[in-house]
């Protein structure tokens, strides 16, 4: 990375683009001695009019066109659109659709969880500028990582037809479900993946993150049975508790004059001011610590992570522990796996508001439609994860900085980036971090 100053009473430092997050956008800060004047997290990237192009579909197109809003999470898209809209049209899926699609679910948060810890969050921790100048040094992590993640893509593609953007997802199941044979060929390949997780996890222990204990509400879906993806209530560790309908009632975006990506709040201005909350793996890991899987669980103890845990450096250890979660998950689900037959149910649509939330990686993600009796798109609402997390990172940046003012402009600027990775932002679906400006007065 680097850094062009300008040596002027107004002292300037751009990041052309920081690097290692999805997306694109800026940081501005404008300091005076050891005060923060001025700070802005500037998403600048064109809005994508997803919401929009919905407007007028059929609902059987819907899991189609969701997933183009992110290549990394599309399935988040397709569970939160199809779960909501058959709750609507009351439509019972065919026994064996509810585990194929979590199995689905645990490919993704497998690929996603892998790909940032090796290649985007570890750098930081390790002093290296990238992956790419990292695996001089550390070649075999990043060979093990990269091998865990292939597995999480692969389970995809053999659920959902490819791991980019799936085609088979639908409302009423899946246009073809795979044989069991196939899904069991898997079984070797999870049972190695879910010992190397350990190796992962000794290997992430020994990083040293910068401490940052302060108070904050940590949001995502709460289950009685089970560690959630698909299924639950919305749960804060404040003690909110409230349905998918609710959301909106609960919730609002805000449009702000510095980014093109809107910011979410408590209606209420939430427990500890502002309204800003956090969505991810680690609020996932303080609401259902108790349902973590025997592995997951373990390596939760191999690296220190404890909840209650705030601490957002402690994402990195959290997205471990679940990575575990979902090879352990998947294992357990392909053993008692029993293909769909049909594929899909039969599906009648009505007119009616579907809503639903599911866990994406980064975060929850909340789906809402208005239908015809057709089953025509009037209106449509999606609130991702970043966009939930976008305040937040505000707010981080604003009680985490001060402490560093004393730094040069280098090492401030590799510091506010080391928190907005923490939270792995996919920028492009709030709609894009990467420009640091610094003014000094």
């Amino acid at each position: 990375m680097t850094h062009t100053v300008a040596r002027t009473p107004n002292r300037v430092v751009e990041i052309p683009s920081i690097a290692r997050v999805e997306g694109e956008g800026a940081l501005h800060l404008k300091l005076s001695g050891s005060r923060i004047l001025d700070l802005r997290l500037e998403i600048y990237e064109p809005p994508r009019f997803f919401e929009s192009f919905l407007v007028g579909r059929r609902y059987d197109e819907v899991p189609d066109i969701v997933p183009r809003i992110c290549g990394i999470c599309p399935v988040a898209y397709q569970m939160s659109a199809v779960h909501g809209i058959e709750r609507l049209f009351e439509t019972d899926v065919p026994a064996g659709t509810r585990e194929l699609r979590r199995l689905l679910y645990c490919g993704e948060w497998i690929e996603s969880h892998m790909l940032h810890v090796h290649l985007l969050a570890a750098p930081d921790y390790l002093g290296c500028e990238s992956a790419i100048t990292m695996a001089a040094t550390e070649r075999e992590a990043l060979e093990r990582g990269l091998a865990i993640k292939r597995l999480g893509n692969d389970l995809m593609a053999a659920i959902g037809g490819r791991e980019i953007h799936p085609v088979s997802p639908r409302v009423g199941g899946f246009s073809k479900a795979p044989a069991t044979r196939e899904l069991r060929s898997f079984l070797p390949r999870l049972e190695e993946a879910l010992s190397r997780t350990e190796e992962v996890a000794a290997w992430v222990a020994g990083f040293d993150p910068p401490a940052f204990a302060r108070p904050a509400e940590l949001v995502g879906l709460w289950h009685p049975d089970e560690y959630p993806m698909n299924e639950g209530a919305v749960r804060s560790t404040q003690g909110r508790e409230f349905p998918a309908e609710r959301f909106e009632d609960v919730v609002e975006e805000l449009h702000v004059p510095h980014s093109n990506a809107l910011h979410a709040r408590f209606r209420d201005g939430g427990t500890f001011g502002g309204g800003s909350y956090v969505v991810g793996p680690l609020a996932r890991v303080n609401l259902n610590a108790d349902t973590l899987t025997p592995v997951a669980r373990a390596l939760a103890t191999r690296l220190g992570l404890t909840v209650p845990q705030a601490d957002p450096f402690w994402s990195t250890a959290a997205r471990v522990v679940e990575t575990a979660l979902a090879v352990e998950e998947a294992i357990r689900l392909i053993r008692d796996y029993e293909q769909p037959a049909p594929p899909a149910a039969d599906v009648r649509p009505r007119a009616g508001r579907a809503t639903w939330v599911t866990e994406a990686p980064r975060g929850i993600l909340y789906h809402r439609y208005d239908l015809d009796d057709e089953g025509i798109v009037r209106e449509a609402r999606i609130v991702p994860p970043t966009s939930q997390n976008l305040r937040h990172m505000e707010d981080d940046l604003r009680a985490f900085l001060p402490s560093a003012l004393d730094r040069d402009d280098d090492e401030l600027g590799r510091l506010a980036e080391m928190i907005v990775r923490t939270y792995d932002p996919c920028i492009s679906c709030a709609t894009h971090f990467l420009t640091l400006e610094v003014q000094r007065t």
